[in-house]
Protein backbone atom coordinates (compact mmCIF):
# COMPACT_ATOMS: atom_id res chain seq x y z
CA UNK A 1 0.00 0.00 0.00
CA UNK A 2 1.93 2.90 -1.33
CA UNK A 3 1.92 5.48 2.06
CA UNK A 4 1.50 9.31 2.04
CA UNK A 5 3.81 11.23 4.14
CA UNK A 6 2.41 13.29 6.26
CA UNK A 7 5.15 15.94 6.68
CA UNK A 8 6.48 16.18 3.53
CA UNK A 9 10.29 17.34 2.62
CA UNK A 10 11.01 21.17 3.51
CA UNK A 11 13.90 21.41 1.46
CA UNK A 12 12.03 20.48 -1.66
CA UNK A 13 9.43 22.68 -4.25
CA UNK A 14 6.65 20.90 -5.16
CA UNK A 15 4.60 21.32 -8.38
CA UNK A 16 0.83 20.98 -8.44
CA UNK A 17 -0.53 17.73 -8.38
CA UNK A 18 -2.74 18.47 -11.51
CA UNK A 19 -1.44 21.16 -14.32
CA UNK A 20 -1.13 21.73 -17.05
CA UNK A 21 1.80 22.15 -19.43
CA UNK A 22 2.26 23.25 -23.25
CA UNK A 23 1.65 19.47 -24.92
CA UNK A 24 -0.36 18.02 -22.14
CA UNK A 25 -1.88 18.19 -18.54
CA UNK A 26 0.18 16.65 -16.41
CA UNK A 27 -0.96 14.46 -13.45
CA UNK A 28 1.96 14.45 -10.50
CA UNK A 29 0.63 12.66 -7.14
CA UNK A 30 4.58 11.68 -6.59
CA UNK A 31 7.18 14.10 -6.50
CA UNK A 32 11.22 13.31 -6.71
CA UNK A 33 13.40 11.38 -8.43
CA UNK A 34 16.53 8.88 -7.28
CA UNK A 35 18.44 10.03 -10.91
CA UNK A 36 20.46 13.00 -10.94
CA UNK A 37 20.09 14.27 -14.98
CA UNK A 38 22.40 16.97 -15.14
CA UNK A 39 19.89 18.18 -17.40
CA UNK A 40 16.54 18.22 -15.78
CA UNK A 41 14.08 20.95 -14.89
CA UNK A 42 13.44 19.50 -11.29
CA UNK A 43 17.13 19.85 -10.16
CA UNK A 44 16.65 23.78 -9.12
CA UNK A 45 13.29 22.46 -7.08
CA UNK A 46 15.38 20.31 -5.05
CA UNK A 47 13.60 17.02 -6.38
CA UNK A 48 16.13 15.09 -8.15
CA UNK A 49 18.54 12.79 -6.30
CA UNK A 50 16.03 11.97 -3.72
CA UNK A 51 13.76 9.21 -2.52
CA UNK A 52 10.54 10.06 -4.06
CA UNK A 53 7.08 10.91 -1.83
CA UNK A 54 3.72 10.38 -2.29
CA UNK A 55 1.17 14.25 -2.77
CA UNK A 56 -2.13 12.05 -3.52
CA UNK A 57 -2.83 8.11 -3.69
CA UNK A 58 -4.22 6.76 -6.94
CA UNK A 59 -8.13 7.52 -6.02
CA UNK A 60 -7.08 11.12 -5.00
CA UNK A 61 -5.51 11.79 -8.11
CA UNK A 62 -8.70 10.73 -10.23
CA UNK A 63 -10.57 12.60 -7.86
CA UNK A 64 -8.47 15.75 -8.03
CA UNK A 65 -8.23 15.28 -12.07
CA UNK A 66 -11.63 15.35 -12.37
CA UNK A 67 -12.94 17.94 -10.16
CA UNK A 68 -9.58 20.66 -12.23
CA UNK A 69 -11.28 23.29 -13.82
CA UNK A 70 -8.15 22.35 -16.83
CA UNK A 71 -9.69 19.35 -16.98
CA UNK A 72 -11.30 17.84 -20.52
CA UNK A 73 -11.85 14.53 -21.46
CA UNK A 74 -9.96 14.00 -24.57
CA UNK A 75 -7.10 16.51 -23.17
CA UNK A 76 -3.84 13.89 -23.27
CA UNK A 77 -1.93 13.48 -19.45
CA UNK A 78 1.70 12.90 -18.76
CA UNK A 79 1.65 10.92 -15.80
CA UNK A 80 4.59 11.38 -13.52
CA UNK A 81 6.61 14.35 -14.55
CA UNK A 82 8.31 15.02 -11.48
CA UNK A 83 9.57 11.60 -10.82
CA UNK A 84 9.76 8.36 -12.79
CA UNK A 85 7.22 6.59 -12.92
CA UNK A 86 9.22 3.27 -12.97
CA UNK A 87 12.46 4.02 -10.90
CA UNK A 88 11.49 2.79 -7.48
CA UNK A 89 9.28 0.13 -6.33
CA UNK A 90 6.89 3.01 -4.46
CA UNK A 91 6.84 4.60 -7.75
CA UNK A 92 5.80 1.56 -9.60
CA UNK A 93 3.24 0.55 -6.93
CA UNK A 94 1.43 3.46 -7.37
CA UNK A 95 2.03 3.46 -11.14
CA UNK A 96 -0.21 0.13 -11.43
CA UNK A 97 -2.98 1.99 -8.98
CA UNK A 98 -3.37 4.63 -10.60
CA UNK A 99 -3.58 2.74 -13.64
CA UNK A 100 -6.82 0.79 -12.32
CA UNK A 101 -7.68 3.71 -10.57
CA UNK A 102 -8.36 5.44 -14.03
CA UNK A 103 -10.10 2.51 -15.70
CA UNK A 104 -11.98 2.11 -12.34
CA UNK A 105 -13.28 5.55 -12.97
CA UNK A 106 -13.65 5.27 -16.91
CA UNK A 107 -11.75 7.63 -17.23
CA UNK A 108 -11.28 7.40 -21.35
CA UNK A 109 -8.11 10.02 -21.56
CA UNK A 110 -4.83 9.53 -23.25
CA UNK A 111 -2.06 8.67 -20.44
CA UNK A 112 1.77 9.05 -21.26
CA UNK A 113 4.16 7.44 -19.00
CA UNK A 114 7.54 9.04 -19.59
CA UNK A 115 10.16 7.02 -18.32
CA UNK A 116 14.17 6.09 -18.37
CA UNK A 117 14.16 2.93 -16.49
CA UNK A 118 13.42 -0.42 -17.06
CA UNK A 119 9.81 -1.66 -17.27
CA UNK A 120 9.36 -4.61 -15.35
CA UNK A 121 7.23 -7.35 -17.05
CA UNK A 122 4.28 -6.90 -14.27
CA UNK A 123 3.81 -3.76 -15.11
CA UNK A 124 4.18 -4.49 -18.66
CA UNK A 125 1.12 -6.61 -18.13
CA UNK A 126 -0.85 -3.57 -16.33
CA UNK A 127 -0.16 -1.59 -19.29
CA UNK A 128 -1.40 -4.22 -21.58
CA UNK A 129 -5.13 -4.42 -18.97
CA UNK A 130 -5.39 -1.07 -18.96
CA UNK A 131 -5.42 -0.52 -23.02
CA UNK A 132 -7.78 -3.71 -23.05
CA UNK A 133 -10.04 -2.07 -20.51
CA UNK A 134 -9.99 1.28 -22.86
CA UNK A 135 -7.70 3.62 -21.11
CA UNK A 136 -5.64 4.82 -24.38
CA UNK A 137 -1.58 4.45 -22.83
CA UNK A 138 1.20 5.20 -24.65
CA UNK A 139 5.11 4.94 -23.63
CA UNK A 140 7.39 7.44 -23.94
CA UNK A 141 10.84 6.16 -24.16
CA UNK A 142 13.23 8.87 -22.90
CA UNK A 143 16.97 7.87 -24.73
CA UNK A 144 19.22 10.13 -26.77
CA UNK A 145 22.63 8.71 -26.07
CA UNK A 146 23.62 10.76 -23.14
CA UNK A 147 26.33 9.50 -21.01
CA UNK A 148 26.29 8.64 -17.31
CA UNK A 149 28.22 11.23 -16.75
CA UNK A 150 24.96 13.47 -17.59
CA UNK A 151 22.19 11.13 -16.73
CA UNK A 152 23.34 10.07 -13.42
CA UNK A 153 21.72 6.75 -12.30
CA UNK A 154 20.08 5.80 -15.51
CA UNK A 155 20.73 1.86 -17.27
CA UNK A 156 20.96 2.80 -20.36
CA UNK A 157 20.77 -0.90 -22.18
CA UNK A 158 18.15 -2.08 -19.78
CA UNK A 159 16.14 1.36 -21.31
CA UNK A 160 17.32 0.07 -24.52
CA UNK A 161 15.80 -3.02 -24.05
CA UNK A 162 12.20 -1.34 -23.20
CA UNK A 163 11.58 -0.71 -27.00
CA UNK A 164 11.40 -4.16 -28.20
CA UNK A 165 9.81 -5.95 -25.28
CA UNK A 166 6.71 -3.48 -25.41
CA UNK A 167 6.94 -3.35 -29.25
CA UNK A 168 5.91 -7.27 -28.71
CA UNK A 169 3.32 -5.85 -26.38
CA UNK A 170 1.34 -3.60 -28.91
CA UNK A 171 2.56 -0.79 -26.66
CA UNK A 172 2.82 2.20 -28.70
CA UNK A 173 6.01 3.78 -27.99
CA UNK A 174 7.03 7.30 -28.92
CA UNK A 175 10.97 7.98 -28.64
CA UNK A 176 11.78 10.94 -26.71
CA UNK A 177 15.02 12.73 -28.09
CA UNK A 178 15.91 15.02 -25.42
CA UNK A 179 17.48 17.21 -24.82
CA UNK A 180 19.89 17.92 -27.58
CA UNK A 181 23.24 18.68 -26.18
CA UNK A 182 27.32 18.87 -28.15
CA UNK A 183 27.84 15.44 -26.00
CA UNK A 184 25.20 13.44 -28.60
CA UNK A 185 24.45 15.38 -31.47
CA UNK A 186 27.42 14.15 -33.26
CA UNK A 187 26.55 12.19 -36.73
CA UNK A 188 27.56 9.16 -35.29
CA UNK A 189 26.10 9.06 -32.16
CA UNK A 190 22.82 10.59 -33.82
CA UNK A 191 22.12 7.81 -35.93
CA UNK A 192 22.52 4.93 -33.74
CA UNK A 193 20.20 6.25 -31.50
CA UNK A 194 17.50 6.90 -34.37
CA UNK A 195 18.61 3.52 -35.98
CA UNK A 196 17.10 1.86 -32.78
CA UNK A 197 14.64 3.84 -31.94
CA UNK A 198 13.11 3.22 -35.57
CA UNK A 199 12.75 -0.09 -35.18
CA UNK A 200 10.17 -0.12 -32.67
CA UNK A 201 8.73 2.91 -31.80
CA UNK A 202 5.88 4.87 -33.95
CA UNK A 203 7.58 7.88 -34.16
CA UNK A 204 10.31 10.01 -32.45
CA UNK A 205 9.91 13.46 -30.56
CA UNK A 206 13.11 15.54 -31.36
CA UNK A 207 13.71 18.05 -28.20
CA UNK A 208 16.27 21.02 -27.53
CA UNK A 209 17.52 21.49 -24.14
CA UNK A 210 14.88 23.81 -22.25
CA UNK A 211 15.39 26.53 -19.47
CA UNK A 212 13.57 27.91 -16.90
CA UNK A 213 14.48 31.45 -15.61
CA UNK A 214 15.48 29.89 -12.64
CA UNK A 215 17.78 27.53 -14.44
CA UNK A 216 20.67 29.62 -15.93
CA UNK A 217 23.90 28.55 -14.00
CA UNK A 218 22.47 24.50 -14.22
CA UNK A 219 22.71 25.37 -18.44
CA UNK A 220 25.89 27.14 -18.46
CA UNK A 221 27.55 24.12 -16.06
CA UNK A 222 26.31 21.73 -18.88
CA UNK A 223 27.07 23.95 -21.86
CA UNK A 224 29.34 26.27 -20.74
CA UNK A 225 28.47 29.03 -23.63
CA UNK A 226 25.22 29.24 -22.56
CA UNK A 227 26.77 31.50 -19.75
CA UNK A 228 26.67 34.44 -22.12
CA UNK A 229 24.54 36.52 -20.89
CA UNK A 230 23.51 38.26 -24.64
CA UNK A 231 21.72 34.92 -24.72
CA UNK A 232 17.96 34.96 -23.88
CA UNK A 233 17.61 31.23 -22.65
CA UNK A 234 14.53 31.75 -21.78
CA UNK A 235 12.72 33.35 -24.34
CA UNK A 236 14.14 30.75 -26.53
CA UNK A 237 11.19 27.21 -27.39
CA UNK A 238 14.56 25.16 -26.84
CA UNK A 239 18.59 25.51 -27.80
CA UNK A 240 20.23 23.30 -29.94
CA UNK A 241 23.38 22.49 -31.11
CA UNK A 242 23.93 23.34 -34.88
CA UNK A 243 25.38 19.98 -35.57
CA UNK A 244 21.72 18.19 -34.31
CA UNK A 245 19.35 20.27 -36.70
CA UNK A 246 22.12 19.73 -39.61
CA UNK A 247 21.47 16.15 -39.13
CA UNK A 248 17.82 16.03 -38.66
CA UNK A 249 17.95 18.09 -42.18
CA UNK A 250 19.45 14.96 -43.81
CA UNK A 251 18.02 12.21 -41.95
CA UNK A 252 20.24 8.87 -43.29
CA UNK A 253 17.81 6.85 -45.94
CA UNK A 254 17.58 3.98 -43.64
CA UNK A 255 15.42 6.07 -41.28
CA UNK A 256 13.75 7.68 -43.83
CA UNK A 257 10.65 6.38 -43.54
CA UNK A 258 10.19 6.97 -39.41
CA UNK A 259 7.98 10.13 -38.49
CA UNK A 260 10.27 12.65 -36.22
CA UNK A 261 7.80 15.75 -34.87
CA UNK A 262 9.85 18.70 -33.12
CA UNK A 263 5.74 19.31 -32.22
CA UNK A 264 4.69 16.73 -29.13
CA UNK A 265 1.10 17.30 -30.20
CA UNK A 266 1.47 16.37 -33.83
CA UNK A 267 3.39 13.33 -32.47
CA UNK A 268 0.46 12.56 -30.07
CA UNK A 269 -2.20 12.73 -32.97
CA UNK A 270 -0.03 10.43 -35.16
CA UNK A 271 -0.06 7.76 -32.53
CA UNK A 272 -3.47 8.42 -31.45
CA UNK A 273 -5.18 8.61 -34.91
CA UNK A 274 -6.22 12.08 -34.48
CA UNK A 275 -5.43 15.44 -36.15
CA UNK A 276 -3.76 18.20 -35.15
CA UNK A 277 -5.58 20.33 -32.03
CA UNK A 278 -2.92 22.61 -31.52
CA UNK A 279 -2.94 25.04 -34.06
CA UNK A 280 0.25 23.33 -36.19
CA UNK A 281 -1.54 22.19 -39.51
CA UNK A 282 -0.31 24.25 -42.34
CA UNK A 283 2.28 26.35 -40.07
CA UNK A 284 6.24 26.30 -41.13
CA UNK A 285 6.50 24.06 -38.43
CA UNK A 286 4.57 21.48 -39.86
CA UNK A 287 5.61 21.72 -43.50
CA UNK A 288 9.23 22.15 -43.50
CA UNK A 289 10.14 20.91 -40.09
CA UNK A 290 8.32 17.56 -38.81
CA UNK A 291 8.95 14.51 -40.83
CA UNK A 292 4.90 13.45 -41.19
CA UNK A 293 3.41 10.51 -42.94
CA UNK A 294 1.53 11.55 -45.71
CA UNK A 295 -1.68 9.51 -44.44
CA UNK A 296 -1.60 11.81 -41.31
CA UNK A 297 -1.36 14.79 -42.79
CA UNK A 298 -4.36 13.75 -44.91
CA UNK A 299 -6.08 12.84 -41.69
CA UNK A 300 -5.65 16.82 -40.36
CA UNK A 301 -6.34 17.75 -43.95
CA UNK A 302 -9.90 15.84 -43.88
CA UNK A 303 -10.66 16.37 -39.88
CA UNK A 304 -9.69 19.93 -39.75
CA UNK A 305 -11.61 20.90 -43.07
CA UNK A 306 -15.03 19.77 -40.90
CA UNK A 307 -14.60 21.20 -37.63
CA UNK A 308 -16.89 23.09 -35.93
CA UNK A 309 -15.58 26.41 -36.17
CA UNK A 310 -14.39 28.35 -32.22
CA UNK A 311 -16.90 30.47 -31.36
CA UNK A 312 -17.15 33.35 -28.92
CA UNK A 313 -19.49 31.43 -26.41
CA UNK A 314 -17.23 28.66 -26.54
CA UNK A 315 -14.12 30.95 -25.50
CA UNK A 316 -15.71 32.72 -22.68
CA UNK A 317 -17.54 29.73 -21.66
CA UNK A 318 -13.64 28.60 -21.22
CA UNK A 319 -12.10 31.27 -19.83
CA UNK A 320 -15.04 31.33 -17.08
CA UNK A 321 -14.20 27.74 -16.12
CA UNK A 322 -10.69 28.58 -14.98
CA UNK A 323 -11.27 31.76 -13.15
CA UNK A 324 -10.21 34.11 -16.16
CA UNK A 325 -14.12 35.36 -16.96
CA UNK A 326 -13.18 39.14 -16.54
CA UNK A 327 -10.61 39.01 -19.06
CA UNK A 328 -10.62 40.62 -22.50
CA UNK A 329 -9.45 39.05 -24.94
CA UNK A 330 -9.69 39.77 -28.88
CA UNK A 331 -9.61 36.65 -31.19
CA UNK A 332 -8.57 36.23 -34.98
CA UNK A 333 -10.60 33.14 -36.66
CA UNK A 334 -8.57 33.46 -39.72
CA UNK A 335 -5.53 32.55 -37.96
CA UNK A 336 -7.21 30.64 -34.87
CA UNK A 337 -5.22 33.06 -32.54
CA UNK A 338 -6.61 33.89 -29.31
CA UNK A 339 -4.83 36.95 -27.97
CA UNK A 340 -5.26 37.96 -24.21
CA UNK A 341 -5.63 41.32 -23.15
CA UNK A 342 -3.52 40.61 -19.92
CA UNK A 343 -1.11 38.46 -18.40
CA UNK A 344 -2.12 34.98 -17.79
CA UNK A 345 -0.33 31.90 -16.35
CA UNK A 346 1.08 30.10 -18.80
CA UNK A 347 -0.66 26.70 -17.27
CA UNK A 348 -3.92 28.72 -18.63
CA UNK A 349 -2.77 29.61 -21.65
CA UNK A 350 -1.82 25.87 -22.31
CA UNK A 351 -4.93 24.78 -21.36
CA UNK A 352 -7.00 27.20 -23.45
CA UNK A 353 -5.41 26.11 -26.24
CA UNK A 354 -5.82 22.54 -26.27
CA UNK A 355 -9.59 23.06 -25.16
CA UNK A 356 -10.27 25.54 -27.88
CA UNK A 357 -7.68 23.86 -30.54
CA UNK A 358 -6.20 27.13 -30.84
CA UNK A 359 -2.82 29.20 -30.79
CA UNK A 360 -2.53 31.56 -27.52
CA UNK A 361 -0.86 34.78 -27.31
CA UNK A 362 -0.80 36.62 -23.44
CA UNK A 363 2.03 38.76 -21.61
CA UNK A 364 3.48 36.60 -19.32
CA UNK A 365 2.72 36.82 -15.40
CA UNK A 366 5.90 38.17 -13.83
CA UNK A 367 6.73 35.13 -11.54
CA UNK A 368 5.68 32.70 -13.72
CA UNK A 369 8.42 29.80 -13.50
CA UNK A 370 7.32 27.60 -16.44
CA UNK A 371 9.63 27.92 -19.49
CA UNK A 372 8.47 29.11 -23.16
CA UNK A 373 7.37 26.46 -25.54
CA UNK A 374 6.51 26.45 -29.27
CA UNK A 375 2.53 26.89 -28.22
CA UNK A 376 3.96 30.33 -26.33
CA UNK A 377 5.36 31.54 -29.34
CA UNK A 378 8.98 30.82 -28.24
CA UNK A 379 11.28 30.01 -31.30
CA UNK A 380 14.48 27.22 -31.16
CA UNK A 381 18.02 28.95 -30.23
CA UNK A 382 20.24 27.42 -32.45
CA UNK A 383 24.23 27.40 -31.28
CA UNK A 384 27.32 27.21 -33.61
CA UNK A 385 28.92 24.26 -32.18
CA UNK A 386 31.63 23.41 -35.07
CA UNK A 387 34.90 24.56 -35.55
CA UNK A 388 34.91 27.39 -37.61
CA UNK A 389 36.98 26.86 -41.11
CA UNK A 390 40.23 28.57 -40.94
CA UNK A 391 40.68 31.43 -43.56
CA UNK A 392 43.23 31.19 -45.89
CA UNK A 393 46.34 33.09 -46.31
Amino acid sequence: MTTILATLPTDRVYEPVIDTHDTWGVANPVAGCVARCSYCYLKDLGQTGVRPVVLAGPEETVRLLLAHPHYHPRKPYALYTCTDALATPLNREHLVGLLRALVAASVRNPVCIITKFHIPDDVVAEIVAARAAGLPVVVYLSYSGLGRDIEKGIQHERLRDNFPRLHAASIPVVHYWRPALPDNSTPEIMERILGWAAKWAECSVTVGLKVKPSAREQAAALWPVLADPDLDLHAAESIWPDTARAFLDNIPEACARHPIYETNSCALAYVLGRADRANVYGSRICTEVNRCPVGQRGRCTVTLAVRTPVSEERIRAELLCIGLGAATYVWEPATGTLVLGGPAEMRDQHHLAQALGVTVRAPRAADDRMWSGKAAGGLPLIIPTRAAEETPC
